[in-house]
């Protein structure tokens, strides 16, 4: 129905920076909830950042003032902004919407998640 693509992860060095984008595809695609989690090794999947379709945003506290996430609604894409990058942050990093899209018969909702991309900050 709605496939996203992430891309952007990639080794960093702490301190450093590194956007993710996550492109979601489909028909008719309406964006209503956005967010990106992540996974580090030996823990549970956890919400990093959210935001609405008309841009509210929550952060989570150990990422507040480091992470900027954002949507552009006419391309499909969803960000991540990450600076000032710690080791901590390391983690398999997965994006997530939800919304409305176009079926074979009309709109039906969507929660989409990405295929995860790996991010490492490590020196």
């Amino acid at each position: 129905q709605v496939q996203l693509v992430e891309s952007g992860g990639g080794l960093v060095q702490p301190g450093g920076s590194l956007r993710l984008s996550c492109v979601a595809s489909g028909s008719a695609i309406s964006m209503n909830v956005m967010g990106w989690y992540r996974q580090a090794p030996g823990k549970q999947r956890e919400p990093v950042a959210t935001i609405t379709n008309i841009g509210i945003t929550n952060y989570a506290d150990s990422v507040q003032g480091r992470f900027t996430i954002s949507r552009d609604t006419a391309k499909n894409t969803v960000y991540l902004q990450m600076s000032s990058l710690k080791p901590e942050d390391t983690a398999i990093y997965y994006c997530n919407i939800r919304g409305t899209a176009m079926g074979d018969i009309g709109l039906r909702i969507f929660d989409s998640w990405g295929q995860g991309t790996q991010v490492t900050v490590s020196s």
